[in-house]
C-alpha cells in the first residue's frame, strides 16, 4: 500500500466512490439553464448542479481507496467499448404517487451502457462487493426529492434537445458529502476504445 493511501493512525484511506460517465461541457452548459428553470418550478427537489452531471454506471459507496483502484486496474485490462450517448425525455423513480428521483432517459447508447455496466459489475463482484440487487437502468439524474418519501412533481419544462456525444471514458469518482451537497472528484480515467 502506498504512503498516500493511509489515513489517520495508519488506517487504510476510505473513500465514497462510484464509476460514471462524464457529461461534456457543452451538454452541461445547455442543461444548466434547464435545471434552473426546473428548480424554480419544483423547489421540493434538490436539483443537481450542472458541474456534477454524470451517468452513474456503478455506485460503490464506502471503500478503501486501494480496493477501488484495484477494481479500476482490472477494468483497465478489459476491452471497454466506446459508444454514442444521447439523452431523451424526463423520467421519474416513484414510491407510490410521490416522486423520489427525476432523470433524463438515455435514448441512444442504452444497450452499450448496459454492457459497460455489466463489465464494471463483474469486476466489483470479483473484488468482493455485494452484487447490485436492481438491474442497471441508464439515466442522468437531475434531482432528488427533499422529503425522503418523495414529493409531488409539478409539470416541468421540456428538456433541451442535446447533441449526442461519444462516451469515451469511464471515471472512478470520489464523492465528498458537504453542506452544499456532494462534490465529485475524478480519481481515475479509463479510456473506452
Amino acid at each position: 500500500m502506498g504512503a498516500g493511501q493511509l489515513g489517520e493512525e495508519n488506517r487504510p484511506l476510505k473513500v465514497r466512490a462510484f464509476f460514471g460517465l462524464p457529461v461534456p461541457v457543452e451538454q452541461r452548459e445547455e442543461l444548466a439553464s434547464y435545471l434552473a428553470d426546473c428548480a424554480a418550478s419544483a423547489p421540493e427537489f434538490r436539483w443537481t448542479p450542472a458541474a456534477n452531471l454524470h451517468l452513474t454506471v456503478r455506485f460503490i459507496g464506502g471503500i478503501e481507496l486501494s480496493a477501488a483502484e484495484a477494481i479500476a486496474d482490472q477494468l483497465a485490462d478489459r476491452h471497454l467499448v466506446r459508444f454514442q450517448l444521447e439523452l431523451g425525455a424526463v423520467g421519474t423513480f416513484k414510491r407510490g404517487r410521490l416522486v423520489r428521483v427525476v432523470w433524463l432517459q438515455v435514448d441512444a447508447g442504452a444497450d452499450a451502457a448496459r454492457v459497460l455496466a455489466a463489465q464494471v459489475e463483474e469486476e466489483c463482484v470479483r473484488a468482493g462487493l455485494t452484487p447490485e440487487a436492481r438491474p442497471f437502468q441508464p439515466h442522468l439524474t437531475l434531482a432528488r426529492a427533499r422529503p425522503r418519501d418523495g414529493a409531488v412533481l409539478p409539470p416541468l419544462p421540456n428538456p433541451p434537445e442535446l447533441p449526442a456525444w461519444p462516451a469515451n471514458e469511464l471515471i472512478l469518482y470520489k464523492s465528498r458529502l458537504g453542506r452544499a451537497g456532494s462534490v465529485y472528484e475524478p480519481l481515475r480515467s479509463l479510456r473506452l476504445s
